[in-house]
């Protein structure tokens, strides 16, 4: 019974990871609820405190959520129904339950592309956000994202101007809105998409709420865009979230010298995937997805509203100097910078395949199990994963290396071979 569920959900005191293991041990959660007391105490993990929640069965509570449920529309999605996303499955620690406002899309049926960055965003990362938003719907992409103000507003306004549906995880319960001044992106999304959250309705949103939401973000996803985000920032960690689930991360090149770039520009030196558009993202899943994704060439004149820009505008400006003076480079790094304009910086001409054999030596043992994986054909990233055991991480971060040296370049449908 649904009540048994909610009563599971939250216990107070049991992760995500003892759910599932409760969850595997017994049928299901009415018989986790009937179990005698000392049941509990042949599963693995579960601290005093969560055996205690668990002997607790009072269900006023969970009677209380579901009743509410009912008058405010709003739907539950189990672990055990067939709706439930797989892919949100596969994450080491799944939520028991789900919330949502709205129509549940086909999660595992289409491209979903998670959308995050700073709220604090420039007017160029408002315009952007926006931009690739509507180009990534528009190919064919579902767009995902936190519903904040800022990047993840503007990438879903973004993806609904372009006729598609858009999904909402909030940190928060879904019948919260927050922030207050995203009123109007809250109901469109309810009406074309969905919202939905893992904490139960009437919960405030909170710090320790918004980096779990993190990993719903990522773990619905095929990959996660982060459009502009500054070193310390919860896009980060879903980026990092992300790539630990074994998802791609993209990221939007900026402006070196503004600090809201600082993280997003970071994470391509540990190889995210740098992209210029909706397409450039897509592109990866053309294989998997043949008949939903497209390349669409349409204009797309997105930008920011008005007010959005002016907003973002005023607080970029805030956050750089008045005066832009040039550096004085220390004294180790003068010498560096003449050994540099002695030798020059521009790339050497790629070396053809015949030739890849002589440069192995060079390579750091990463680079070669990669190169030898990849051989003479092409071969999906997912394929060279398995055969070389190497993270998802580790290995974005080798294939980027061996793209800048010349040794290989990245197909369409998550495809890479050798120069």
């Amino acid at each position: 019974m649904l009540v048994h569920w909610i009563w599971l959900a939250h216990r107070p005191g049991v992760n995500d990871r003892a759910k599932m293991a409760l969850l595997q041990h017994f049928s299901d959660p009415e018989d986790i609820f009937f179990a005698d007391g000392s049941a509990y105490d042949h599963i693995e993990g579960l601290s005093e405190e969560a055996k205690e929640a668990l002997r607790d069965k009072n269900l006023i509570p969970a009677e209380e959520i579901l009743d509410y449920c009912g008058r405010e529309k709003i739907h539950l999605l189990t672990y055990r129904d067939a709706a439930y996303p797989k892919r949100l499955k596969n994450i080491s620690d799944p939520p028991l339950l789900l919330y949502y406002k709205g129509k549940l899309p086909d999660f595992d049926g289409n491209p979903v592309i998670g959308v995050v960055g700073t709220r604090k965003a420039s007017a160029y990362g408002m315009t952007t956000a926006k931009r690739m938003g509507y180009q990534i719907a528009r190919c064919g992409g579902i767009v995902v994202s936190g519903m904040a103000y800022g990047i993840d507003g503007m990438a879903m306004s973004g993806a609904l101007t372009a006729g598609k549906p858009v999904v909402g995880v909030l940190g928060c319960g879904v019948d919260i809105v927050y922030p207050l001044s995203n009123r109007a992106l809250f109901r469109d999304t309810e009406q074309y998409g969905c919202i939905l959250s893992e904490f139960a309705p009437g919960t405030p949103p909170a710090k320790w709420t918004f980096p779990k939401r993190n990993r719903l973000i990522s773990g619905l996803s095929c990959g996660v865009l982060v459009i502009e985000a500054p070193e310390k920032s919860g896009s980060l960690i879903t980026a990092r979230q992300a790539a630990e689930q074994g998802r791609d991360v993209f990221v939007v090149p900026g402006n070196i010298d503004i600090p809201s770039f600082v993280g997003s520009n970071r994470l391509m030196r540990d190889g995210a995937i740098p992209v210029s558009s909706g397409w450039d993202v897509l592109s990866e899943y053309e294989a998997l997805y043949p008949e939903k994704i497209r390349k669409d060439d349409t204009p797309a004149h997105q930008t920011a509203y008005p007010d959005e820009v002016l907003r973002a505008e005023e607080e970029s400006e805030k956050s750089l100097p008045k005066v832009a003076q040039k550096p004085l480079l220390p004294k180790k790094n003068r010498e560096l910078k003449k050994d540099l304009d002695k030798k020059g910086i521009d790339k050497e001409p790629s070396a053809p395949y015949s030739d890849v054999n002589n440069t192995l030596n060079k390579l750091s043992s990463d680079e070669q199990a990669i190169v030898k994986a990849i051989g003479n054909g092409e071969r999906l990233v997912d394929d060279v994963i398995a055969e070389t055991g190497l993270t998802t991480g580790k290995l974005l971060a080798a294939l980027t290396m061996l793209e800048l040296k010349g040794i290989l370049k990245r197909l369409p449908g998550k495809r890479i071979c050798l120069k």
